[in-house]
């Protein structure tokens, strides 16, 4: 079963005005911190001044380290002022509906429960038998600093996003009904045109229907957020913000890479390292966004855009996590490159807020040698990596829409 309990102390907007000014898209869509400071300039309310205190600064060329004492401080004064301000209100005991309305995705309702899941049932070595099932490892450094951040806000406002079947259709059809009982408390517009509302959940016997229905799913798939549930339980917090969407009404987009090569590595070796496990041909189209499982996109100056398919042997189609294109790219053609860790600073993981004429001008202006498109996961592909108890290759689903910071935070000292 999957648990979910009210936030006992809730730090939420006063209107969909409000919602707006103080709201953000996650820190981890943003492509560097000079991203996030042009941020903070053009929403200087927004969360982001706490998320990435560090970037709140008067001018890019003073970006702060990430978990510096003095970023620290600087979030805690400014959550301080959050709480204060008249943009905010309090609330006890809540849940909460959330849906996304996502334009080019008419037809389909994305819609979540939102409230506090349990760190023990997060599947770990030493909680073997938690339903919450990650699908990624956790880098230590980054959930410390995620984990510095909550003890210095005393609160936590990254939301952790994630997956669950609903094979009856019992739950999307309870939140459903919740969502056209009444307007929103507050809604706000997002990237790409998306709409997101919250409808705050305050009755007891409401809680308990939503409660017992989320308690009928066997498990659920983290999506988005893995160190952000790490650094609650690395604190030794009983509970940490979630929201459960159902797997049928979410998105994946593609995640691509750029490649740096050492400069031994000549256009020849490429090619060979190509030939050895793919079949290349020109591509359709230019630029290359693959839309097909199997089908890479390759771009160099030198050769343009080139589309590439696996060879038989380079993966096991009964490996779930190893039939994922990116997986095959990390062992097959990074690899053979001399990359052969997927953590290596020569690579970089472009989200699908960046798209492939993006990545051929970052080649083409020099600043990478290679960029790599791949195709999204299917949701069918990411619970199956769950389920066989894998791990996603990194950076690998772009869940789409993401959900955004600030539109509900728990404190964890009221």
């Amino acid at each position: 079963m999957v648990t979910i309990r009210p936030i006992p102390h809730a730090l939420v907007p006063v209107d969909s005005e409000a919602a707006e000014r103080i709201s953000a898209r996650n820190y981890d869509e943003f492509q560097g911190d000079r991203e996030i400071w042009a941020a903070i300039q053009k929403t200087p309310e927004s969360v982001l001044r706490i998320t990435m205190a560090h970037c709140d600064v008067a001018d890019p060329d003073e970006i702060l380290d990430g978990d510096s004492p003095e970023a620290l401080t600087r979030a805690r004064a400014s959550f301080d002022a959050l709480t204060d301000s008249p943009l905010t209100v309090r609330r006890r005991r809540i849940l909460f509906v959330y849906e996304i309305v996502d334009p080019t995705r008419p037809d389909t309702r994305q819609l979540g429960l939102g409230g506090m899941a349990r760190t023990k049932e997060i599947r770990t070595e030493e909680t073997p038998d938690g339903t919450i099932i990650r699908n990624e490892g956790v880098r230590e450094p980054k959930a410390r600093g995620r984990a510095n951040l909550i003890e210095a806000t005393r609160a936590i406002i990254g939301t952790v996003n994630n997956a669950v079947a609903d094979e009856r259709g019992a739950l999307i059809g309870a939140l459903e009904a919740s969502a056209d009982s009444r307007e929103p408390d507050y809604e706000v517009s997002g990237a790409g045109d998306t709409i997101h509302r919250i409808w705050l959940v305050e009755e007891p016997g409401q809680i308990a229907r939503l409660q017992k229905l989320l308690s009928d799913e066997p498990e659920a798939y983290v999506a988005d957020g893995n160190h952000r549930s790490a650094a609650a339980a690395m604190l030794g917090h009983e509970d940490f913000l979630a929201v459960f969407f159902t797997a049928s009404r979410m998105g994946i987009a593609p995640y691509n890479r750029l490649v740096r090569l050492d400069g031994a590595v000549r256009p020849r070796a490429v090619a060979g390292v190509v030939e050895d496990g793919f079949d290349a041909a020109e591509a359709p189209e230019a630029p290359f966004q693959p839309r097909v499982t199997h089908e890479i996109g390759l771009y160099s100056a030198a050769v343009g855009w080139r589309r590439l398919e696996p060879k038989p042997g380079t993966y096991d189609p009964a490996d779930a996590a190893a039939s994922i294109d990116h997986d095959i790219v990390q062992r097959t053609l990074f690899s053979g490159l001399g990359i052969s860790d997927a953590g290596d600073a020569r690579l970089t993981f472009v989200g699908a807020n960046k798209d492939a004429a993006w990545l051929q001008a970052e080649v083409d202006g020099g600043r990478a040698d290679l960029a790599v498109t791949l195709p999204a996961v299917t949701m069918r592909q990411f619970i199956d990596v769950c389920r066989q108890r894998r791990m996603m290759p990194p950076k690998s689903t772009w869940f789409v829409p993401k959900i955004r910071s600030g539109l509900v935070m728990a404190l964890s000292d009221p």
